[in-house]
């Protein structure tokens, strides 16, 4: 469990990276942060099968999903507002 938090989690960054890259094309940027957004919430599901299973805290779980939803708000921000990231 620890290795799929750990994918999906660093899968966010790797894609926000190549939407970045890609901004040019705001198709291919609203692709890749949507991807990004679903990494992310698989990380979320993932932390809340490592709460059930005892293996994190509550009060750690909280932490870290509050901190992915934040990231979820911002690349919501980006996806409904490519232009602001266009070259």
């Amino acid at each position: 469990m620890t290795d799929q938090i750990r994918r999906s989690s660093r899968s966010v960054c790797a894609n926000i990276s190549e939407a970045y890259r890609k901004r040019r094309y705001e198709k291919h940027f609203i692709s890749k942060l949507t991807d990004a957004d679903s990494e992310n919430s698989e990380t979320q599901v993932w932390l809340e099968f490592a709460e059930s299973c005892k293996y994190i805290s509550a009060d750690d779980k909280r932490d870290l999903i509050e901190g992915s939803l934040e990231i979820g708000r911002l690349l919501q921000f980006m996806i409904n507002n490519p232009g602001k990231f266009a070259v």
